[in-house]
Parts: structure tokens; C-alpha cells; sequence
């Protein structure tokens, strides 16, 4: 698997995975009506930056690192991960927090922030622990999940250089 910063090609093949997740209203907090136009602003043109995973040149998925704050919150930052469909359950999602959380350290963040796992992403917030990250809080019925109704949210906090 060889993970390299998205070009616009690779974004072009990877919006049919993004606009599945969000329009199915069960991970994400995006607006399931949400343009191609709209999705690349906010998956590749306000985060720092935004990385893809490939395997002969098929993609695997994509995360963005962006600051979780301005200023003095400055130095926490704040990722957002998708797997393709055909991809998942193959390691793809630690690999891409793993190397996320590298580049975060190369580019002097101090911690990670997840601002809202959805409590029934049972998958994801079972890596996310493995992977060290705490719960730190529950947002009540923060999230409007398609199927389940109103769930609760984590945010999800690791010090990158303990």
C-alpha cells in the first residue's frame, strides 16, 4: 500500500466513495447533498493537507489533517478518514491514522482530535482506542443517524508526544 498527498485525479476517483458514505448518513456529519465541487473544498481544500492510499494504483481511501483550532488550540490537530467499500476490513484505516498521525508530528502538532465518532461506528471507535486514543467526552444524541435515529457522539483525544 503506498499512501502519497491526493492529486485531482485521485480525488475524481475517490468522490463515488465519499458521496456513498455521506449519503448514507451513518459516520459522517457532511450534508448528504453535498456537491463534487463542495466535497473537494472540504476534503482537499481547507485541511493542511490530504493524503490517499493506493494499491496498484486502485484507491483504498483518504484522510485530511487540518488544525482543530486556530491560535492557542493551534497545536492539536483534527483528521477525518474514509475507506473505500471494497477495501475495508484489510487494515486500511490503521494504516492511514498510523501515518497521519507521523505527519502530524512532522508538522509539530502535539495531539489528535476527533471532534465526533459516532458511538454506533463500533469498528472505527474500536481502533481508535487501540490506537490509544481516549474518549474524552459524549455529545448526547449528537448525531442524526440515518437508520438508528439520534446516537451519541465521542470526541476522541491523543497526545502525539507523550
Amino acid at each position: 500500500m503506498n499512501i502519497s498527498q491526493i492529486t485531482e485525479e485521485d480525488f475524481k476517483s475517490f468522490w463515488p466513495t465519499l458521496k456513498l458514505i455521506i449519503e448514507a448518513e451513518e459516520t459522517y456529519a457532511f450534508d448528504p447533498q453535498m456537491s463534487f465541487e463542495q466535497a473537494h473544498h472540504l476534503w482537499c481544500g481547507i485541511p493542511q493537507v490530504t493524503y490517499v492510499a493506493k494499491e496498484d494504483d486502485v484507491i483504498l481511501g483518504s484522510y485530511y489533517l487540518k488544525p482543530n483550532m486556530a491560535g492557542p488550540g493551534s497545536h492539536v490537530c483534527n483528521c477525518g478518514y474514509m475507506v473505500t467499500p471494497a477495501a475495508r476490513g484489510k487494515g486500511v484505516a490503521r494504516r492511514l491514522c498510523e501515518h497521519s498521525q507521523d505527519v502530524a508530528k512532522e508538522l509539530g502538532y502535539l495531539a489528535m482530535q476527533f471532534n465526533s465518532v459516532v458511538s454506533s461506528n463500533d469498528i472505527a471507535v474500536k481502533l481508535w482506542q487501540k490506537l490509544g486514543y481516549e474518549i474524552i467526552g459524549t455529545i448526547p444524541q449528537g448525531f442524526r443517524h440515518k437508520k438508528l435515529g439520534l446516537v451519541d457522539s465521542y470526541i476522541m483525544y491523543k497526545q502525539l508526544n507523550p
